[in-house]
């Protein structure tokens, strides 16, 4: 696409830009270059307003795909090493654009003819870099065959250039000018492609913050599966990841009212009554519960609001 020249390097990184938008190229590892937005702010002086970063993907599927996801590694202990990068515990605010994005990007695949043959996909929160911005993955996937093709590449380069307003219009996405529509997704459950969660954002228009897949929200206590409702007894680290993805959330969508949809199939019954037993001792501060059948907001009666 037209109009990039030659920027400054960043610890021999090379850079391009264009207007406001900033492009770095580098063949490192994508998931262990931690902080860009900081090591760019201090080389430059520039502040960063949110990161995309354009990436391979890969799946045990092999299937073609353009996905797009939030990152972090909230549900992993200080103790843990991750093998994806990131920091335990922790979870990168999500780009507002996520949402916006998907949209565009089912429509300019269809445009490409790339539909049906790749899947236009929500992905759920995994691997790293840790960063502080506002950030999202834009991938294509999911082996080499498809990473060199140009209809694909050419489908992902329209979506940057029409999304961060480059052809000449508004930029897409930026919740800072377009937040009239207030409501913000928080997935709980389900796969790592989010297929109900994504249903959801496809076709309500929502705002999308982090998407929590069942490996996320790992669950300890084999007796509740008679029936007990304790949630205090039930170990795991999917509180901390609950906790962790809100507050990303939060930080993302100043303003928002974040709604957890819970994909309850995804569940047994007493994961699923822990899980909204833990959501309803929090009160005061954004996060509503939407029931997965009905896709309805339950009162805060039923299921208040959440403060973490």
């Amino acid at each position: 696409m037209p109009g990039w020249h030659l920027g400054p390097f960043v610890q021999d990184i090379p850079s391009y830009v264009n207007g406001e938008v900033r492009l770095l190229k580098h063949d490192n590892s994508i998931v262990r270059e931690d902080h860009l937005d900081k090591r760019w702010e201090e080389a430059t002086g520039e502040v960063v307003h949110d990161v995309i970063f354009l990436s391979k993907h890969t799946a045990v599927s092999n299937r073609p795909a353009l996905t797009i996801h939030p990152i972090g590694v909230p549900h992993l202990r200080e103790d843990e090493v991750s093998t994806a990068g990131g920091k335990p515990g922790w979870a990168a605010p999500p780009n507002p654009r996520i949402a916006p994005w998907l949209r565009l990007l089912k429509k300019i695949a269809q445009d490409h003819n790339l539909i049906p043959e790749f899947e236009i996909t929500l992905e759920a929160t995994h691997h790293g870099p840790e960063i502080n911005s506002p950030t999202m993955f834009v991938e294509i996937g999911s082996t080499e065959e498809y990473w060199k093709r140009q209809d694909a590449a050419q489908a992902i380069a329209q979506l940057v250039w029409e999304g961060l307003g480059l052809a000449g219009g508004g930029d897409i996405g930026n919740w800072n000018r377009n937040n009239d529509k207030k409501k913000v997704l928080l997935g709980i459950g389900g796969g790592h492609y989010v297929p109900r969660h994504m249903d959801i954002v496809l076709k309500d228009s929502v705002w999308v913050g982090h998407l929590l897949s069942g490996y996320s929200l790992p669950m300890e206590d084999p007796n509740q599966s008679k029936g007990g409702k304790e949630v205090s007894g039930i170990g795991g680290t999917w509180k901390q990841a609950i906790k962790v993805s809100f507050e990303a959330t939060r930080s993302a969508f100043p303003g928002g009212e974040i709604l957890a949809h819970l994909d309850q199939k995804s569940f047994k019954s007493w994961q699923k009554n822990a899980i909204t037993g833990f959501l309803a001792k929090y009160e005061r501060v954004g996060l509503s519960l939407v029931d997965t059948m009905t896709k309805q907001v339950l009162n805060c009666s039923e299921l208040q609001t959440i403060d973490m």
